[in-house]
């Protein structure tokens, strides 16, 4: 990714020198949400929310941090004691990484994870809604499957989304019609990020319920253990689901 289209990254980058960050998250039919800080992709645990203190409690072994942003979680489990990898595509957020002290990281996309070998770890985490970085039901059953095989038997994936259902805007609710006339998931969403004159490339994310979860784990070798609700769940549908490795 050229510096030109890391947006993601500078609005970190701008963040950990101190200055004033935001972040802007545009969809393909026009619809801008405006952050106004990227604080929490260089939060600590002391500020996390109840369901990632808790969601990360099930992190052991050998750990891979996807979309590990500037890396909060790696620096978490860091002081844990356990090892940690973290990927993101973003080189500017690796860079913070590294800058604020993880041992491990580097820049690599989540379409690239087969290239690990079987049993390489035994938790792979997507914090920061990055279930999302699956896309589309085709995809998320591949990587799923993936997964399986790059983790060791007592696999864990802790994942956090949100349910695209839980709002009273009519506008996402339209977006989602949009899209089951497309033959695409409700939540699927095509979008970038822009922050000051960067733009990242247009890129599809994925918002699912909690069935709709667990009808795309089915039959690659993952079932939920547990849901976790964030706080004020109804109103802003995050949740963080606990997957575990089933017999196949």
């Amino acid at each position: 990714m050229s510096d030109k289209n890391d947006a993601y990254g500078q609005e970190i980058w701008c963040r950990y020198k101190g200055e004033r960050s935001f972040e802007v998250v545009e969809r393909e039919d026009g619809y801008v949400n405006v952050s106004c800080s990227a604080d929490s992709y260089l939060s600590d645990y002391d500020s996390w929310g109840r369901h990632e203190k808790e969601g990360i409690r099930y992190a052991k072994g050998r750990c891979l941090d996807i979309g590990c942003g500037a890396g909060r979680v790696l620096l978490y489990l860091q002081k844990k004691r356990l090892y940690c990898l973290g990927i993101d595509t973003s080189p500017l957020a690796i860079r913070v990484c590294k800058l604020r002290g993880v041992k491990h990281a580097k820049v690599m996309a989540i379409e690239n994870i087969g290239k690990f070998r079987s049993n390489s770890f035994d938790t792979i985490i997507l914090f920061g809604n990055n279930f999302g970085l699956f896309a589309n039901k085709r995809k998320a059953k591949r990587l799923l499957k993936i997964m399986y095989k790059i983790t060791s038997p007592r696999g864990t994936i802790i994942a956090a989304d949100r349910d695209p259902y839980l709002t009273d805007n009519p506008v996402h609710f339209k977006y989602h019609a949009w899209n089951r006339r497309r033959g695409r998931m409700p939540g699927q969403l095509r979008m970038r990020i822009r922050f000051m004159q960067y733009a990242t490339p247009w890129y599809d994310y994925l918002y699912v319920s909690k069935p709709e979860m667990k009808g795309l784990l089915s039959e690659t070798g993952w079932r939920v253990k547990r849901f976790i609700d964030a706080e004020g769940h109804r109103e802003n549908g995050l949740y963080i689901a606990i997957i575990a490795k089933t017999a196949r």
